[in-house]
């Protein structure tokens, strides 16, 4: 009596446990863990930690809530435009609510791929190429909305849509290649046109003030052949001008420099300077003698 005792308390013992096994579940921390009893929902998702389920009853599946990162396959498309090209991005999402996760929609990783794909090729025939090269941020935002808005049914979070590359023809890439150039060429035109410019006006500024002190000019030359004959590779011949001559000559006499007088107007009278120039019958100048005294 007492072995039997013993034996169906052992026996129940081990059932205990063996239940114990099948009912214990772990629910990791980035997890959430939704039961259907006898298939039907149950409201309660079970929280991260240790829970237990009915054995051959409740079914318990997981639901990852980390954030997912789907990459969308290259997606070829015509844009607005009538270009042909090649768009590849990625999808940040996450789980929002186990619940929907699980039963509106049987594999909300596989819809969610699929409803970027469609996506991302609708934005690439609405757009410009311009604008996917180089305004990809309000891209991004629109294919952002355009999935996250079935998404939300289906207990999923679009966090951001990033555009990672696109591609061209090489005829395209060749033909930007030529505008680029010939933008650049006609910059470069334009900031060497404007340099001339400049330049021509600081020349006229020069030369007026060398006009006033010819000795400057005398000077800016003798700084030209100590610039040339720095090089040291070249054979320097050098004109010794006739004005550099004649200043040194008023310099070494003492006389002062030559100073151009203004021309007279067309307008005034000249004097007379010979007798066929004198008024007529005004009587004509004596000339004194030397060592004689006017009468």
């Amino acid at each position: 009596m007492v072995e039997e005792l013993v034996v169906a308390g052992v026996s129940v013992v081990f059932a205990g446990l063996a239940y114990t096994m099948a009912a214990a579940r772990v629910v990791k921390q980035y997890e959430r863990g939704v039961v259907l009893r006898l298939g039907k929902l149950r409201s309660e998702v079970r929280s991260p930690g240790f829970t237990m389920v009915v054995p051959f009853v409740d079914r318990l599946r997981k639901v990852n809530m980390q954030i997912v990162t789907l990459p969308i396959p290259a997606q070829e498309g015509i844009t607005r435009d009538n270009v042909t090209v090649r768009v590849d991005a990625v999808v940040y999402f996450r789980v929002v609510d186990a619940a929907n996760a699980i039963i509106q929609v049987e594999d909300y990783r596989f819809a969610v791929s699929q409803m970027a794909q469609t996506s991302l090729r609708s934005i690439i025939g609405k757009s410009d190429l311009d604008d996917l090269l180089s305004n990809r941020e309000k891209l991004n935002q629109g294919l952002e909305l355009m999935i996250d808005s079935p998404a939300i049914g289906w207990g999923v979070q679009i966090d951001r849509v990033e555009i990672k590359d696109v591609s061209l023809p090489e005829t395209m890439k060749r033909s930007m290649a030529r505008q680029a150039e010939a933008d650049r060429e006609r910059r470069a035109r334009i900031i060497n046109a404007d340099a001339e410019l400049q330049a021509s006006k600081k020349l006229a500024q020069a030369a007026e003030v060398m006009s006033e002190q010819p000795a400057a000019l005398q000077l800016r030359l003798l700084q030209t052949v100590v610039a040339v004959a720095a090089e040291k590779n070249s054979t320097l011949v050098l004109p010794f001008p006739v004005e550099l001559l004649r200043f040194l000559e008023r310099a070494q006499s003492g006389q002062p420099p030559v100073v151009a007088q203004p021309q007279p107007d067309s307008e005034s009278e000249p004097e007379p300077d010979s007798e066929s120039e004198r008024t007529p019958g005004a009587p004509p100048a004596l000339e004194r003698q030397p060592g004689t005294e006017p009468e």
